[in-house]
């Protein structure tokens, strides 16, 4: 009966919940750095005061905030946000919005994993108009009731393309 014990139970655990913390917290340190760069380390600034506001949101400790500010400040990498729209299963529409130093790789890897899934990348436009930007986030204007497959599907999609790093977050017009 080994391994079976109390502490190894926690210990999987807090594997677990400290590694889905760890992609959180790098990607919000990323964007950051991107709004800390375009602010000059004014933290008044709206954008990197949303950013400081979602890392909160989170929990996320405040000397790591302060260190992503500072990276900012002095950083030579030139990330750039970058907004896709795609289709997903059911017709539902999907907003992608990617932070990267690489437009070419994070795109690629955006279609690969789209077309892995049946779903397709969409031109630009073809899915905004269904939605309006609201405090740094997208809220869709009209929602699709999915069946219980093309939601679980949509599930499925979405964690994949949530576990690239580059990718900040995914809006869906999905019930």
């Amino acid at each position: 009966m080994s391994g079976h014990n109390k502490w190894s139970k926690i210990k999987y655990k807090k594997e677990q919940t400290d590694s889905k913390k760890s992609q959180i917290f790098s990607k919000i340190v990323r964007l950051i750095t991107v709004e800390a760069k375009k602010a000059r380390g004014d933290v008044n600034f709206p954008g990197l005061k949303t950013a400081i506001d979602k890392a909160k949101s989170v929990n996320m400790p405040s000397e790591n905030v302060d260190r992503a500010i500072k990276k900012g400040g002095d950083s030579k990498e030139n990330l750039e946000i970058t907004t896709y729209e795609a289709y997903g299963p059911g017709g539902v529409g999907m907003i992608i919005e990617a932070l990267s130093d690489n437009r070419n790789k994070i795109s690629a890897e955006i279609k690969h994993l789209l077309s892995k899934n049946n779903a397709s990348l969409g031109a630009q436009g073809s899915v905004t108009w269904g939605f309006t930007k609201k405090d740094g986030g997208w809220e869709p204007k009209t929602t699709i009731d999915l069946s219980d497959e093309d939601l679980e599907k949509l599930s499925n999609l979405i964690d994949q393309i949530e576990e690239n790093e580059d990718v900040q977050e995914v809006f869906t017009n999905a019930l």
